[in-house]
């Protein structure tokens, strides 16, 4: 048996009932086997036993009092993954699907996402099965304090640097940062997403969505093609969804299809994203609202559905495992080009399998959605400098980064005889950086 194949069968058995982290390990480990059979001191070294093993999880409760005085308790994680190449950088996710399983497979792809970036920082993740969805300001921000009550121990400027995710936006990062700085008496980059007032940084918000778009636009470069005049489908409709959705619009696409979580709409003549903002960002409603304001579109009932309408471009942006072999197979037979993901691990491993080959170029999430954690990493060298940088500053660097993740992992796929697969080439350029500093540090 292969030393790839001998790690994963452990990793299933060490770690029972834990589905999405076996998806992502699976979907790594094997991908990393050309590499792993050139090193053999990897083996030796036990080096992919410590790759998939967490350095570090932390585990605890959350208790905090709702707005008629009852107490409710929830559990809050945060998995240090690996800090070979920097201090853990990752998001909080707040939702009721949060569990250890998808913390985990959400810290590991961090770890070669971050890796991609080309920046100094590791890989970690956490979060709480807590529901923002229908809480006041003043019951989100008791759960917040509560929750960085235990967080602060294990995190700092140098150690472990969380940023938002699903749940966790500005409001959010703000009352954990507040927390923070009282309980600790410093004022220290130590959560990025902050607000401008208080040591964010521009273009962080737009970061994810406009980096998916840079990524996609680079691989159309490539091929002669650009986002001018190609019709695109975007899942959800939260920030990356949406600022995608803006980036995407102004290089000349048209956008016919957002959902959210109850249904998607469908605007032939292109979403109109103003109004999409004002119902998501300002009223914090539901999509369905969008067709009260614009004649011709439609709305329907539940999310799968937006893979059957024809595009040239599908960007999932929602949550993990959204597009299946269906839907992979309608989004082939309507003719989609391209598939960029925007959520961590949106296609399942059947979908990504059905686009790789039927030709499609499919860029996998921790290349494709790297633009967030690499603005974050922005954010915290401007907090390290005391120093605040124009949009178009970090706009550009932003731009800058996402094109160099193209060409290495289009460099690493042809390397090691992959042409043209981003999910080897991502995997492997990110893994390699990772395993040499692990190497240097000798077994640790």
């Amino acid at each position: 048996m292969s030393y790839v194949q001998t790690v994963l069968n452990n990793l299933k058995k060490q770690n029972p009932n834990e589905p999405e982290f076996h998806q992502a390990a699976t979907e790594i480990l094997t991908t990393l086997a050309p590499v792993v059979d050139k090193h053999p001191e990897y083996e030796a070294s036990g080096l992919l036993e410590r790759f998939v093993e967490p350095e570090r999880v932390i585990i605890f409760r959350v208790p905090w009092t709702d707005d008629n005085g009852k107490v409710h308790v929830n559990k809050g994680y945060r998995v240090q993954f690996n800090s070979a190449i920097g201090p853990y950088k990752g998001g909080l996710r707040f939702h009721p699907s949060v569990n250890l399983s998808i913390i985990k497979f959400l810290g590991l792809e961090q770890i070669l996402k971050n890796s991609l970036t080309g920046l100094p920082i590791g890989g970690g993740k956490g979060g709480s099965d807590f529901d923002p969805k229908g809480k006041s300001d003043r019951e989100i921000m008791a759960f917040c304090q509560s929750f960085m009550a235990e967080l602060y121990r294990h995190i700092g400027a140098d150690t472990d640097v969380p940023a938002g995710d699903i749940g966790v936006g500005g409001r959010e990062i703000g009352y954990l940062f507040g927390q923070y700085k009282r309980i600790r008496n410093e004022h220290v980059g130590v959560l990025t997403g902050r607000g401008l007032s208080y040591g964010g940084s521009l273009v962080r918000t737009e970061a994810t969505g406009y980096g998916l778009v840079y990524i996609a636009e680079e691989a159309m470069k490539a091929r002669g093609e650009s986002f001018k005049g190609k019709t695109v489908i975007i899942s959800g409709s939260g920030n990356v969804a949406i600022y995608a959705c803006q980036k995407a619009q102004s290089l000349g696409a048209k956008v016919v299809a957002m959902y959210d979580s109850n249904g998607y709409i469908y605007d032939p003549n292109g979403i109109k994203l103003e109004i999409v903002k004002e119902i998501k960002e300002v009223k914090r409603g539901r999509i369905k609202e969008y067709i009260q304001h614009t004649a011709g579109a439609t709305y329907t009932e539940g999310c799968s559905g937006i893979w059957t309408i024809p595009c040239d471009v599908a960007l999932p942006c929602a949550t993990q495992n959204e597009i299946d072999a269906k839907s992979a197979e309608i989004l082939v037979k309507n003719g989609v080009k391209y598939v960029a993901e925007g959520a961590n691990m949106p296609s399942t491993l059947e979908a990504i399998e059905i686009f790789q080959k039927s030709g499609i170029v499919f860029l996998p999430a921790k290349a494709a959605n790297a633009g967030g954690v690499a603005t974050s990493a922005l954010e915290m060298a401007q907090s390290s400098g005391r120093m605040f940088w124009s949009f178009e500053e970090v706009d550009e660097k932003l731009k800058g980064i996402m094109a160099n993740i193209y060409r290495n992992i289009d460099n690493a796929a042809k390397e090691y005889g992959y042409e043209g697969n981003y999910v080897m080439g991502a995997n492997i350029a990110g893994f390699i950086k990772v395993a040499t500093a692990m190497m240097a540090h000798g077994v640790v």
